[in-house]
Parts: C-alpha cells; structure tokens; sequence
C-alpha cells in the first residue's frame, strides 16, 4: 500500500569502481522505497562514469562525484589520468561529506564497501552518527572467498568499525543461501545486525519505452554486466559459433560500457562475420533484454543473478574467477541447488563444449523449476524496515489518496 511520508531522506553512497553492479543495485533499492513512500527523497553518492546514463525516478536523484578505476590486478587509479590518486580520493571524501551535510538524511545507506573507497566514507560516518541518522551497511550475499576478505578487513580493523558505526547490516539474499561472513571472526554485535532480506527482485522499468535492443525473434543473451573483464566470454561465444555450424539459435551480445576499446572493436568485427550473432556495445534497460529472451548466458554478477531468477530464465554462468572469487561462489552454489548451469572459464574456452551448452540452454528448465525458493522479497523486506524505522522516528504516516 502507498504510504506518505513527511519530508523523508535517504542518502546512498555506492563506489562504483568496477562494473555497474553498486549502481544498479542502489538504483533498485531507491526506486522501490519511493514507489511505496510518497514524500520520500533519495540522493546516491556514485563514482561511476556512466551514472547519467540511466533513468531515474522521480525523487531519485544522483551526485556524481570523481571516477577511480579498479584495474584488473586490484589496484585503483584515476580515471583522469592528469590527477594523482590520492588527490582524487581527497576530493571524493570532501564531497560525500558535504553532501551529508547539505542533505541531512534521515538514513544513511552504504553498498559494499563499509567505510568506502580506501576508508573515504569514514568521516562521514561519524559525522552522521552524531546527528542520529540511522546507519546501514548493504552487503551481497557473497562478498568474496573467506581468506581474501578475512585478509583484507583485518588490515583495515573493518570489523570493529562495523560493529562501531552501523545500526543495521542489510545482507541482499537468504541466509540459506550463503553468508557472507562465514570463515570470518565476527564480533556478536555485528552478528546482531544482520538481516538476511533476500534477493533483490527486479522487474521491467514501466516508464521509458521498451528496449531498441529487443530482438523480434527468439534469442539467447550474452550479457558481461559492465565488461570491464568480460571479452573473454564473448569471445567464447564467437567462437562456439564459428567451431559448431549447427549452432543457428540468435544471439544477442551486450558488450558492456567498461570493456576496453580495443577489445570492443575485435569482438564487433568478429561478430559481424556470424549470421546469427548481434553485437551491441549498451543498453540501460538490461531488464526488458534479459525479460525478453529464451535463456541468459552471463559471469554471475550480483545484479544479473537477481535478473535471472527474477524473470525466471535458464542460465549458464561462466565466472570471474580473479582477483575476487565472488562469482565463482555464486555460480558454485546456485549450480549445487540446480537454479543454473556452470562452466568454468577454462572449460568455456573449449568452443564445442560451450556450443553444445549453448544448444541444450534453451531447453533447460528455469530456476523455479529446481524446487527451491528462491526468495526475491529482499525489497519488500527493505521497505517495510525502512518504513518501521521512519515511523518510530516521528515521521507521520497515513494512507496516501
């Protein structure tokens, strides 16, 4: 039921250094708290390059603030190329503090990261917790292997600043699922804080028009997310194609914004030599592709997951495998509960292999075909928390007209 808010803010702070993942997650979060809350505003903090290149609702808005680049090895850079990195994280930090205080949200919502960017949001942090605002950390339900990230939040104290800062701690899946945590020494009161809300479930943008993009024939998506690192399994594809002449199902390939130019060109080029290949380099409604096609071939990153089990598509995952092992655990688990199929990158190289995946993937049953609950309620769940925690804040609520 719609409900109004009274002069309601939320601000929401996403990295965004690699890929379109953090974005899109926050864009989703936003636009299902101000569909069920009228009076309700959101402000995202993003880093990414694009982040003008979607639409938003109303009452939705975003800051953009300078762009770091995390390369392939895990290291960071600027994007602009003339200005040291440190100064640019310098920058970052003063504006995510000066929008906090020129907003004054109501609740402050983080993704991933818990202090930000090389610990830019920590200021924040407490600039905001001496004011009242509630604090929340969003985390994936995979976060990445235990070793790797145990490693990396012990040099930064991570966990004792969570247990410090956050009131609540939103895990985006269900806790039968993964926990992102395992392997980790968590303190109790950061245990406390974790809500298991469940997936994100996604659907087709009612505004805008449908995608150009949507073929008028039965397809197959080959979707990287934001392509930084996926030319590998479109070149995959390509290539399964051009090994397997009985593989004649239509292919629509999204490239990804971030996948470097060069590798861009030589996978258009090789594309155009198949007849039943289309190569596009971007689309900013995934949803009416991934909605609209037979199967979807992708990497398992959080996003597309969600897409996947939310339109209820077969799927074959092909995971990232470094520097972070997240999508090969994601990939991993949904493959052990028979929601997808998985090759290993190693094993999608091998072009008749993948084209004989690529011809059975169509046929394969969907994910609510396994006979596990996929539980997709993580937005309902954050809506009525949010609409809990404003209500006991004095905020008036009423049924709006």
């Amino acid at each position: 039921m719609l409900r109004r808010l009274e002069d309601a803010r939320i601000l929401m702070y996403s990295h965004d250094t690699f890929g379109l993942g953090h974005l899109r997650r926050c864009r989703a979060i936003a636009h299902a708290l101000v569909e069920d809350y009228r009076g309700l505003n959101i402000l995202i903090i993003s880093g990414a390059t694009i982040a003008g290149a979607f639409d938003y609702r109303a009452r939705v808005d975003f800051v953009k603030i300078p762009s770091v680049i995390k390369l392939r090895n895990g290291e960071y850079t600027s994007l602009a190329s003339h200005i040291d990195l440190h100064e640019t994280l310098k920058m970052r930090q003063s504006s995510i503090r000066h929008t906090a205080e020129t907003f004054e949200p109501d609740i402050f919502i983080v993704d991933k990261e818990p202090m930000g960017l090389k610990g830019e949001v920590e200021e924040t942090l407490s600039y905001l917790k001496s004011r009242g605002t509630i604090l929340v950390l969003g985390l994936r339900e995979i976060m990445d292997a235990p070793h790797l990230l145990d490693a990396e939040w012990k040099r930064n104290d991570t966990l004792q600043k969570i247990d410090h800062f956050y009131d609540s701690i939103w895990v985006y899946g269900p806790p039968d699922f993964y926990d992102p945590l395992v392997g980790l020494d968590v303190p109790a009161g950061v245990r406390r804080k974790m809500d298991f809300v469940g997936f994100l479930q996604r659907s087709v943008p009612l505004q805008g028009g449908k995608s150009e993009h949507v073929p008028n024939e039965d397809y197959i998506l080959i979707t990287t997310g934001g392509g930084g690192d996926g030319a590998d399994l479109v070149h995959d594809v390509l290539n399964a194609y051009q090994a397997d002449p009985t593989l004649r199902q239509k292919a629509l390939i999204v490239l990804g914004p971030y996948m470097p130019g060069s590798e861009r060109a030589r996978l258009v080029q090789q594309g155009e030599a198949i007849p039943y290949v289309e190569v596009i380099e971007f689309d900013n409604r995934m949803e009416d592709l991934i909605a609209g096609s037979k199967a979807v071939v992708a990497m398992g990153g959080y996003n597309t997951y969600c897409e996947i089990l939310s339109f209820d598509k077969p799927a074959l995952i092909v995971p990232r495998v470094r520097p972070r092992e997240e999508q090969l655990l994601r990939a991993r688990r949904a493959s052990e509960l028979g929601l997808v199929e998985m090759l290993l990158p190693e094993e999608s190289a091998d072009p008749l292999r993948l084209a004989e995946a690529l011809k059975r993937l169509p046929e394969r049953a969907p994910p609510s075909k396994s006979g596990e609950n996929m539980r997709l309620e993580g937005l309902t769940h954050i809506s009525r928390t949010v609409g809990n925690w404003l209500d006991n804040r004095g905020r008036r609520l009423s049924v709006a007209e």
